[in-house]
């Protein structure tokens, strides 16, 4: 079976500036990258890439199968983003937001249902976003990102805002426990190194290391 991502000299510039700079990635199905490095390394970009927001100037790349940019218009529907801004209408509620997108992603009632208790927002569902709390806005993008089953699930800083318990909540969905293919997007360094398969160092969008666990590599990312 193909791996699920595979990228090969994957380069992104904004301007003048290099946002990515030679990242060389194979993920297996089913496993966890953990991607990490300080602000500004290109994590957040990577995922861009990833999910075809993005094009990337030079390398190749590959997601599901599908080259990019070429064939970008396969990945949307197989991969589940959750941005580390939330892609929600505030003015909307919840269920308005997961209902919007099920009809992009040909999504049934039943499975806006579902993933509304599984992440405990029955009660608040019929509510406003800009009247909910961070924590809960972010169970929210969490419900919209697995709304339509997608077997890859690109993570950024996905346990933002909330509390130990509502964390343990969403395990099933995002975490280890969901079965999925995941890049993750993380400042948590202990907790990316015990959940992931490979890790991925970046350093000003340049590759540091990869599948490398000693902290003492991890730190040289944050000096």
């Amino acid at each position: 079976m193909d791996p699920a991502i595979e990228l090969d000299g994957v380069e992104r510039r904004y301007g003048e500036r290099v946002a990515l700079d030679g990242v060389t990635v194979r993920l297996p199905r089913g496993a966890t990258l953990a991607v990490l490095g300080a602000n500004g390394a290109g994590k957040t970009t990577l995922l861009r890439v990833l999910a075809a927001l993005l094009r990337p100037h030079a390398g190749t790349a590959r997601v599901l199968g599908a080259e990019l940019p070429r064939e970008r218009w396969k990945v949307p529907g197989q991969v589940g983003y959750l941005a580390h801004e939330p892609l929600l209408y505030r003015q909307l509620t919840a269920r308005e937001n997961l209902e919007y997108h099920a009809r992009l992603h040909g999504v049934d009632g039943a499975r806006v249902r579902e993933v509304v208790a599984a992440v405990g927002m029955e009660r608040r569902a019929h509510e406003p976003l800009q009247d909910l709390s961070r924590g809960m806005v972010q169970r929210v993008a969490v419900a919209r990102a697995v709304l339509h089953d997608p077997p890859l699930l690109l993570l950024d800083e996905p346990r933002a805002n909330l509390d130990p318990a509502a964390a343990d909540l969403l395990e099933p969905l995002i975490g280890r426990a969901s079965g999925r293919t995941r890049v993750l997007v993380t400042h948590d360094v202990d907790g990316a190194l015990a959940e992931s398969d490979i890790v991925l160092g970046l350093k000003a969008g340049r590759q540091a290391f990869l599948d490398e666990g000693e902290l003492a590599a991890v730190r040289e990312l944050y000096r």
